[in-house]
């Protein structure tokens, strides 16, 4: 199926290009999303007579998506989860759970405009990014903790799964060591006759 496009989308083409679809894609997204028309010779006529109002309306939309974009340039949205000793959450972080914590942040984002291809699984800062307007894409940073101290040391720089293997690792090496030491104290009271 032909279409005209309305708006630039991605893989596809720019305002006014005519492209060739698979029929479900323009009846069930692209025409009642509002992207294309289908590409009939009185589409083409109405396209061409409302050409530089649909430009115009485009250009408007990504300006203001623009602004937007500066206001979220570096955004860091927190999100606290419960997640085991490794590190893996025992749900996840959804576009959804994105969107909700940039308009909670002030910032203008639908579910729809998170590009997650999968769903966050673990703690960490994951690069996240945010398609405003089909050519405005800005990049944030999720910063997904088991508490808000432990989001503060990511933001830092620490990998705080690696810090508490370590200190686990410390206090089961200093347990060792002194069950050790109090096995050879208990063997040196014992002495060699009671062996």
């Amino acid at each position: 199926m032909d279409v005209i496009l309305l708006e630039r989308v991605e893989s596809l083409g720019v305002i006014g290009d005519v492209v060739k679809v698979r029929n479900g894609f323009a009846r069930n997204f692209l025409i009642p999303q509002g992207k294309a028309l289908l590409a009939t010779d009185t589409n083409r006529k109405r396209f061409e007579r409302e050409r530089a109002a649909i430009e115009e309306r485009n250009e408007k939309a990504r300006a203001a998506a623009g602004v937007d974009a500066k206001s979220m340039e570096d955004a860091v949205y927190t999100l606290i989860r419960q997640a085991g000793d490794l590190g893996q959450l025992y749900g996840s972080v959804s576009a959804r759970d994105v969107a909700d914590a940039a308009v909670a942040a002030g910032h203008p984002v639908e579910r729809r405009m998170v590009l997650l291809n999968q769903p966050i699984k673990s703690i960490g800062l994951h690069p996240v990014t945010v398609r405003l307007h089909p050519e405005v894409v800005v990049k944030v940073t999720v910063n997904v903790a088991r508490s808000m101290d432990e989001a503060e040391r990511q933001a830092r720089g620490e990998n705080v799964v690696e810090a508490a293997l370590a200190e686990d690792r410390a206090l089961a090496n200093e347990q060792a060591e002194e069950l050790a030491t109090a096995a050879a104290e208990a063997s040196a009271e014992r002495g060699p006759a009671d062996e």
